[in-house]
């Protein structure tokens, strides 16, 4: 009797890229010390967009292969003896978890729209207001941004839903989106999401559900391009 193979989970997108810029360095294309070739130039050697390479480089600096210097460049690591590799363990693909967020929560908020309660909208508005004070006193508003995504998932009457959007926002934490965030947040940023927020807010409280939706699919493409770029 045959014994039932175990299923292995399929490789991200930026973990096959980083392999190959791995595979690249072991084999003495790029050496310790040398710059890698422009974000451009690389992304179109292996075949891939720019936003799903810059995963991969921030990947690798996690892993100690390279160091990304700003304004300068990707430069290869020395060697580092390590007993395994810590790509496995990096978390779900920044981009890819941007498109799930905008269309489950584009949905979600439409439910939440039709749903909707001066109570709710009135729990919105404060949760707006403490981003706006934190952003003011310099203080990066990620726990106030949650809890305007979880309070709209709430609303929409729906656990599923509600764990989903919570599990998908959560994945921030995870080494590679939490990395993104350090290189990229800004107060410029957030001021901007704010403004995002806000826009989602108006549209739930003119009860207009596929304005709702637009606005915050537009938000989460947005936040998407903050990260990532185009």
């Amino acid at each position: 009797m045959s014994i039932p193979s175990k299923t292995t989970e399929p490789r991200r997108l930026y973990q096959q890229i980083a392999e190959q810029i791995r595979g690249l360095i072991q084999a003495g294309h790029f050496l310790p010390g040398a710059r890698l070739p422009a974000e451009r130039d690389l992304a179109h050697h292996l075949g891939v967009s720019r936003p799903s390479l810059r995963e991969a480089l921030i990947a690798l600096e996690i892993d100690g292969r390279v160091e990304i210097r700003s304004g300068s460049g990707v430069y290869v690591c020395a060697p580092l003896e390590r007993v395994a590799s810590m790509m496995g363990s990096m978390g779900e693909s920044p981009s890819e978890l941007m498109q799930a967020r905008a269309v489950i929560e584009g949905t979600v908020v439409a439910l939440a729209c039709a749903r909707m309660t001066p109570e709710g909208l009135a729990s919105l508005q404060a949760t707006l207001e403490a981003m706006r004070a934190d952003i003011a006193d310099g203080r990066d508003p990620l726990e106030q941004d949650r809890q305007f995504h979880l309070a709209i998932a709430g609303l929409c009457g729906n656990s599923v839903l509600m764990r989903i959007v919570r599990g998908l926002f959560d994945e921030r934490h995870s080494p590679i989106s939490a990395q993104l965030s350090v290189r990229f947040d800004s107060r410029e940023g957030w001021h901007t999401a704010l403004l995002e927020h806000e826009a989602i807010y108006a549209a739930l409280e003119a009860a207009d559900p596929l304005l709702a939706e637009a606005t915050m699919r537009m938000h989460l493409d947005a936040s998407k391009k903050r990260w990532l770029g185009d």
